[in-house]
């Protein structure tokens, strides 16, 4: 067991006072076990219904969903679409309200109607600041999810999905063009990203129209993305013999046609549109600056973290946990040796060669290699920490040309709930300089197995809970989980290397971090150069991973503390069970406790791990 230091439990007993889980309304004990199980199976029937209505609006999570309906269409991008979502979810709990009676429930169909009441009441706060969310940016910026969608989302495995591509690319001078208006809007108000963030937007949106057929037909130009990928697609469905020679050719050319007459209109309307608002954009970089700003920083905070803590208090957990984290880095440097303090071991950590790949297609599958191989071992060390396990499969992969300049340092993508698509780790390899391999460990554990991973597809996978429980989720409950599962393996042995083990603890301070600077720049009013700064002093990252962070928290407010305060949570409740139960403590059981209902607020997660505890004391 790690030992956590007193300013940790500080941390972490703050956290504990801030939790608002929705309402728990008091248990009529008077009803019979066969009219629980009818309320809450009639209950269930009825979330299935309206989640199914709800995805029925929804082409583009059918899509991600692994579903073929709709599958040539878009998602309507409109105000009115999203003021008319938030009526139907009105609506619904109304209905759920009148028509069901918690008190019949049972414990997760009570959990499950909490949540649909805790979801409207986010759904709501958020709706108080429809143009606040940057249209266009290069973190999540419709300019390249379009594409990321089309190539890791669209499968093609029929001529039918190649015609509902073809319809997408057809379609989208109306969808992208409803994001360009909503843009418009949003700077009409004052409501427009730092100035630098435009570069980042206006490279990615002309990269996806630069290239075959976009240059010309007869050029010998390499493919844009979107034809690369067509033609990959279509090729493979000559390959098993689906298509003919023939058919595979009417379908390129009708795809050069739609990139032609659709794709290259549509983005182009889109940079001249956000060339002209790079003229009155500012160089102020937190949302303070924005109509209502502070109050929607409240609001961010409050959905990222699912907690009541202020700016103010998470500044100040974040100063605490950066202090302890430095004390366990110098521990580290006297352990191999190092002579200077620690900036100057910060220094050598940034520059010595031993500890980055070199900036060579060799270099990067190396690290691909390398990260396969720390995710294959821990998986089968699995069982000493895990009764339950996914059964979807995971593949790692890097981030691909077309965003991996703007893209941030690695992510996952949940896999299909059908199996026809696996969870992938993407690593950004754009720049090997900002991704040393004392790191490697730490990160693909965060975004493999055990994190994001098996969180994501367990819940997914997980039976009698409701659709929409399978595929929510909580910022604060996933991160944390997911940075949670960085220090799970060095109780297991990993990290017997003490340069990994130092790497561990440079990924906890960067979270530890990410409460200063994200809270500095949107509450504090610091600079994208002061947070640049406060990074560069504080955790080894390079500077290229400190500037690309600091634009990455720029344009995403809140989103960063989540990681921290989650991971606190967790890690205090883990050992509140380890000392109440003493040797009756199992950390599988902990962990299928923590996974066992899907992603829920922290303040419910502690409700649970307290009522477990409470069942599971020796009598």
């Amino acid at each position: 067991m790690v030992s956590r230091p007193i300013a940790l439990l500080a941390a972490a007993l703050l956290i504990a006072s801030c939790g608002t889980p929705a309402h728990r309304e008091p248990r009529v004990p008077e009803y019979s076990a066969e009219v629980i199980a009818a309320e809450s199976e009639r209950l269930n029937a009825w979330f299935e219904q309206t989640f199914e209505a709800a995805l029925a609006r929804d082409p583009m999570r059918l899509t991600m969903l692994g579903r073929r309906d709709r599958y040539g269409e878009w998602t309507d991008p409109s105000p009115e679409f999203e003021a008319e979502t938030l009526a139907l979810q009105q609506a619904s709990v109304q209905e759920m309200k009148d028509t069901f009676d918690f008190n019949k429930l049972d414990s997760q169909a009570q959990l499950s109607w909490r949540l649909a009441v805790y979801e409207l009441e986010r759904a709501e706060a958020d709706a108080a600041f429809p143009h606040h969310s940057y249209t266009f940016n290069q973190m999540f910026g419709v300019q390249s999810a379009v594409p990321a969608f089309l190539i890791n989302q669209h499968k093609a495995t029929s001529a039918a999905d190649l015609d509902a591509y073809i319809a997408r690319l057809e379609g989208l001078p109306a969808y992208l063009g409803q994001h360009v208006e909503n843009a418009r809007v949003s700077a009409g108000m004052g409501i427009q990203p730092p100035s630098f963030v435009y570069d980042y937007v206006l490279t990615d949106a002309q990269g996806l129209i630069t290239g075959h057929p976009f240059s010309g037909a007869a050029d010998g130009s390499a493919d844009s993305p979107l034809m690369s990928d067509f033609r990959g697609k279509t090729a493979a469905l000559v390959t098993n013999g689906t298509l003919t020679e023939a058919d595979a050719e009417a379908f390129i050319q009708r795809a050069e046609a739609a990139l032609i007459s659709s794709v290259g209109p549509a983005y182009t309307g889109a940079i001249e549109e956000l060339t002209r608002q790079q003229l009155n954009a500012t160089a102020d970089d937190g949302i303070w600056k924005l109509p209502d700003g502070a109050d929607y920083y409240e609001t961010r905070l409050k959905a990222m973290t699912t907690t009541d803590l202020t700016a103010e208090e998470i500044h100040q957990i974040g100063l605490d946990e950066i202090a302890r984290i430095h004390g366990e880095m110098q521990i580290i440097m006297e352990q191999v040796g190092f002579e200077g303090d620690l900036q100057d071991f910060f220094q050598f950590m940034r520059t010595d060669p031993r500890f980055y790949k070199p900036e060579t297609p060799e270099g990067r599958e190396e690290y691909l290699a390398e990260a396969r191989e720390a995710i294959a071992r821990m998986e089968g060390d699995l069982p000493s920490l895990f009764h339950t396990f996914p059964k979807a499969g995971m593949i790692v992969q890097a981030v691909e040309p077309f965003r991996e300049k703007s893209a941030g340092k690695a992510f996952y993508s949940r896999p299909a709930p059908d199996g026809s698509r696996p969870g992938v780790y993407y690593a950004n390899l754009y720049r090997m300089a900002d991704m040393p391999t004392y790191q490697l460990e730490a990160l693909a554990f965060h975004e493999g197995i055990p994190g994001h991973h098996m969180q994501i597809a367990i819940a997914q996978e997980l039976d009698g809970i409701p659709s929409f429980r399978k595929f929510g989720g909580y910022t604060a409950y996933s991160e944390g989980w997911g940075l949670y599962t960085e220090l799970l393996p060095k109780e297991i042995g990993y990290y017997s290397d003490p340069y990994s083990d130092f790497g561990r603890l440079a990924m906890e301070i960067w979270r530890a971090a990410r409460l200063v600077v994200d809270t500095g720049i949107h509450s504090k009013q610091w600079t994208r150069e002061q947070a640049v700064q406060y990074l560069m002093d504080n955790t080894p990252n390079p500077e290229g991973d400190c500037r690309k962070a600091i634009d990455r928290y720029i344009v995403m407010p809140g989103q960063a503390t989540a990681y921290k305060i989650g991971m606190l949570k967790i890690v205090e409740l883990r050992d509140r069970a380890r000392a109440e139960l003493g040797e009756a403590f199992d950390i599988r059981d902990f962990h299928d406790v923590v996974l066992k209902d899907g992603a829920v607020p922290l303040a419910i997660l502690e409700e649970n791990v307290d009522a477990w505890i409470a069942e599971s004391k020796p009598v």
